[in-house]
């Protein structure tokens, strides 16, 4: 991954299992368990061969402007976010089957289905990592 600042440098750096993602100004936390995906093979992966997400768990894929949910056995959120945390594009409860992009997105953060309306995410919020 890039060695440049970005909103994920904490998590990259240091155990997913120290982070959660919050909402910036609200404090709502979009997930308490994170699961990292920063080189080639784990991106890959993703979340194929999973049968289902909690609700408070995400799938942090970077760097990523796009991704696909073929083979997959479980409706997920989609949050596209901009280097700073902006969330850019906010895709709900993708099937199996489909392809998102969002122009501009640094990462990809998927997360059970529902739980971006569940706690309130929009469209240009900022996501931060912050300590357990």
């Amino acid at each position: 991954m890039s060695s440049s600042a970005h909103f994920l440098t904490a998590l990259v750096d240091g155990p997913a299992s120290a982070y959660q993602i919050r909402i910036d100004g609200s404090g709502e936390v979009l997930a308490r368990f994170l699961d990292g995906a920063f080189d080639s093979a784990s991106r890959n992966k993703g979340l194929l061969g999973r049968t289902g997400m909690a609700t408070d768990q995400a799938l942090v894929i970077a760097p990523c402007t796009a991704v696909h949910t073929f083979w997959m056995k479980f409706r997920i959120d989609l949050v596209y976010a901009a280097r700073d945390g902006r969330v850019l594009k906010i895709r709900r409860r993708v099937g199996p089957w489909r392809m998102s992009a969002a122009f501009g997105a640094f990462a990809v953060i998927e997360l059970a289905a529902g739980r971006a309306e569940l706690v309130g995410l929009k469209k240009g919020d900022r996501l931060v990592i912050a300590p357990v």
